[in-house]
């Protein structure tokens, strides 16, 4: 059964019908409440936001000037502020400026003059000893030029749901003004500021230490003004010599007196690039490393060289490139760990920075009072009050839906409650079959008898689950190498096909039994299998083998199941046809996200990863597509394409495409409705990833037929870094044991946009630390969802994951995009030494001219395509 299209339909119309997406984009509006919108049991919980008062709002004006500093040295705050200590009462008229650190600065009234330019003689920077590091041009121009008024009046569209250019200008000035005081004393670092006197300077290792910080926006809500203030955490390095952090790097002591290997180069290569060192005994040189090379030092030192086998940095210094040896120079004071943290300093991190709400709470209110927030100058200048507690807010807790299980089962429907079930007494609704696997074991501390004994225990687990799941493997147990990984997977793989090629079966599952601490042996196990063989694979860790119970296996069959084809449960309103937005019309939903390289790996791709729900109405099987794109693209790139086909003329593709039609081939039945989830979206980014995401799905439709024109829903989901919830201490029904709120917990008011349909949503349970919402912005709604229903079907969705039996804490879809995101990554290579301009990134299905720019990988074999082999 083919789904026919009208391929010269959608060449013909394709122009057209983008630029009718791009000229109708309007962002959805929030819905009228109605009955249905009041799903839930309603309760008060608390968030940390502090309201924000104005002393003339009606007739205050904050006037913008643009800035130009000349020489730029990356030193303009130091400059701008003592040219407001020298001129502040005379040549500025006694105001008091806000600077944003570029181009513009705010005063709470005219300046006397339009446009000035002021000499400033700068001689030292008391207050910030690292920017006095690079204190060598003394005498500073500063230009002063009036640029607009800003009437803080626009501020009441906010209220009214209109905001407009001017009324986002008078926020940004308000945002500058409040952040002025943290900047001038504290280290900034992606929108926060960190001091180690802000609180327990934690060690994480010789070199790397934790600091205690905080974060704070001003943000327009239907409260009103609000200032967002939360703790935060972060890894800075210590002002340590540069052959001390390669030790800890390389784990061991700096007596190399002998040339690097290529491996050891690009590892340190990669850690120092992008930091800012000093030759020891000089504090006011500061250079950014720019490379790590094998070429002889060109700046003089005083004493002789100790480990001349080192590579030298090449760093840059007024304009002119030197190198400097390694044992002269020490890290830079202040420096933010911007690189990937092993999982040892990792795991030391989130202890430092998981606080219980109680004790966050606490965190918070102390930052505000630490703060002063009443004695800033700067506030005071521009009319601005704070209030020191936390506001109060409406929220709804949303009922957790039935799970229906197997009719073999003691209990076939359960309700879960706070968020977790398990599945005692319980067999999967469907089970999937594994009659043929094998087993090979890379890890020499799990003896022999120890493997054979957890895969017997596996396969009696998944057999009491519901698989059918035979009992003997292809193969005895295969033990290799870490080191051999590649050609002992072949191996394995042509002996058990010489088996079962000639009874016309195939392997269905191999299990793989990795140490604890296995470095890049998991990737390549995966790209292995996953992109050359074609094999499903389990991988577990020895620490997990050698001490197994019941609980791990439990949860390794419910992967195992999903990766088979199998359903471990569906939702009880689904069989009934009774899920919100799902019942009446065949609907395909759809999961985006897009993973963008570390920092540190600027050479490497983003990858984008699209699933999309493959059965109909139950919403529980997923397929998945990745793509690669260009390094830090946001728009998902491969959705839609045209090309030109010598042989057969213009063709079409694209992961929404494909989706469709496999959810057709699946359903027999072509989707009525399409509910898009996009993770990750910044919201400087939203109209942009809209538009172009947007048009390629309605493009995608339009090349399946003239008549095919789904109703779409675009919903961006976005993590809430620093917004948080408390509970009402007081009140049990809106805590769990943990003092956190309660899954399901959803705020759709008070802190929301004023017009626009968003909410958000805590669906899962926390065991540890405070809980951090989901952010729900519904962008494109031609489906005309009711809100309450809709946050009903996410917070539904969220309690569908084939990985785990609770409840999780975005829709299933998203958190099977991030995890094929994720594992694309295993299928990049690392690049060898001497390989700095080139790079390894995912081959794109869909855009050949992506993938000649950011190079390619052998493309997931097809037999994978279908199964939910990344859970």
């Amino acid at each position: 059964m083919t789904w026919l299209y009208d391929r010269h339909h959608s060449l013909k119309h394709n122009k057209a019908e983008r630029q009718a997406i791009l000229s109708t984009y309007r962002l959805a509006k929030r819905p009228n409440l109605s009955s249905e919108g009041m799903i839930g049991e309603s309760c008060i919980v608390r968030t940390n936001c502090f309201s924000v008062h104005l002393e003339s709002l009606d007739d205050q004006t904050i006037y913008e000037y643009d800035v130009c500093v000349t020489p730029e040295v990356g030193i303009n705050r130091a400059v701008i502020r003592e040219l407001v200590k020298q001129q502040k009462d005379s040549g500025l008229g006694g105001r008091l400026p806000a600077y944003d650190g570029r181009k513009r600065l705010y005063t709470s009234g005219p300046l006397p003059f339009d446009s000035h330019r002021f000499l400033v003689l700068l001689d030292s920077i008391e207050d910030s000893p690292e920017e006095s590091r690079h204190l060598r041009v003394r005498d500073f121009v500063v230009t002063l030029k009036f640029a607009a008024k800003i009437s803080l009046w626009t501020l009441r569209k906010f209220r009214g749901g209109k905001p407009n250019r001017e009324s986002r200008a008078a926020l940004r000035a308000l945002d500058v003004v409040l952040k002025e005081l943290p900047t001038a004393r504290y280290t900034q670092f992606a929108g926060s500021f960190y001091s180690p006197n802000l609180g327990e300077c934690r060690q994480l290792c010789k070199v790397l230490e934790s600091w205690r910080g905080f974060h704070q926006r001003i943000q327009a809500t239907q409260m009103g003004l609000q200032l967002n203030i939360d703790v935060s955490s972060s890894v800075f390095i210590k002002p340590v010599p540069v052959v001390d952090y390669v030790a800890q790097l390389l784990k061991e002591d700096i007596l190399l007196d002998r040339p690097l290997c290529s491996t050891e180069f690009l590892k340190i290569k990669e850690a120092l690039e992008g930091l800012k060192v000093q030759i020891n005994g000089n504090l006011f040189n500061t250079y950014h490393v720019q490379d790590l090379v094998h070429q002889a030092a060109s700046f003089p030192v005083n004493f002789s060289i100790q480990y001349p086998s080192l590579p030298c940095l090449k760093v840059a210094h007024f304009g002119e490139t030197i190198f400097l040896p390694l044992e002269v120079c020490k890290i830079a004071e202040g420096q933010c760990h911007q690189k990937q943290l092993n999982a040892k300093h990792m795991a030391a991190l989130l202890q430092v920075a998981r606080q219980p709400p109680n004790e966050r709470d606490y965190n918070i209110l102390q930052t505000v009072h630490q703060n002063k927030y009443q004695e800033d100058p700067h506030a005071k200048e521009f009319g601005i009050k704070i209030e020191e507690k936390l506001v109060s807010i409406k929220s709804r807790i949303l009922p957790a839906p039935w799970l229906k299980f197997h009719d073999s089962g003691e209990t076939t429907e359960f309700l879960p409650q706070l968020g977790i079930w398990n599945m005692m007494h319980k067999k999967m609704i469907n089970g999937g079959r594994v009659k043929s696997w094998a087993c090979v074991n890379f890890c020499w501390s799990v003896r022999e008898y120890a493997a054979r004994n957890f895969c017997y225990d596996l396969g009696f687990m998944c057999r009491e689950s519901g698989m059918v799941f035979s009992v003997k493997p292809v193969l005895p147990l295969v033990i290799a190498k870490p080191g051999c990984v590649e050609s002992a997977l072949r191996t394995l793989h042509d002996d058990v096909m010489d088996i079962l090629r000639p009874q016309g079966r195939k392997l269905d599952l191999l299990i793989v039994i990795l140490p604890n601490n296995n470095g890049s042996l998991y990737g390549d196990v995966k790209r292995i299998c996953e992109t050359d063989i074609g094999l499903i694979s389990q991988c577990c860790l020895a620490k997990h083998v050698l001490k197994m119970n019941k609980w791990y296996l439990a949860s390794v069959a419910l992967k195992i199941n999903a990766k088979m084809g199998g359903r471990n449960t569906v939702l009880v309103d689904a069989l009934e046809m009774r899920l919100p937005h799902v019942r009446d019309t065949p609907t395909i939903v759809f999961g985006a996200h897009v993973t963008h390289p570390h920092p540190g790996k600027a050479n490497s791709s983003s990858i984008a990863a699209v699933v999309a729900s493959q059965d109909w109405p139950e919403v529980t099987k997923y397929a998945g597509l990745i793509s690669v794109q260009a390094c830090h693209q946001e728009s998902i790139q491969g959705l839609f394409k045209v090309q030109d086909d010598p042989e057969r003329g213009t063709t079409t593709s694209g992961m929404i495409k494909e989706h469709l039609m496999s959810f057709y081939r699946a359903t027999k039945r072509k989707p009525g409705r399409i509910i898009f989830y996009r993770d990750g979206v910044s919201k400087g980014q939203l109209p942009q990833a809209l538009m172009h995401e947007l048009g390629a799905i309605k493009m995608a439709c339009a090349s399946m037929g003239p008549d095919y024109n789904p109703l779409v829903t675009y919903v961006v989901l976005q993590k809430c870094r620093h917004t948080r919830l408390f509970a009402d201490y007081y009140n049990a029904n809106t805590h769990d044991s943990t003092a956190n709120i309660r899954a399901g917990t959803v705020v759709d008011s008070n802190i929301c946009q004023p017009n626009q349909f968003d909410f958000y949503l805590c669906s899962h349970r926390s065991t540890q630390g405070t809980k951090r919402p989901r952010y729900y912005h519904v962008l494109w709604d031609e489906n005309d969802f009711l809100a309450g229903s809709f946050q009903e079907l996410t917070n539904y969705l969220c309690y569908t994951s084939a990985t785990c039996t609770q409840s999780i804490s975005v829709v299933a879809p998203v958190h099977y995009a991030r995890l094929l995101s994720s594992r694309a990554r295993c299928y990049i290579k690392p690049r060898s030494i001497g390989d700095s301009t080139s790079h390894t990134s995912l081959p794109s299905e869909e855009d050949s001219s992506a993938a000649s720019e950011t190079g390619s990988l052998p493309p997931i074999k097809d037999n994978l395509k279908g199964a939910m082999f990344f859970c």
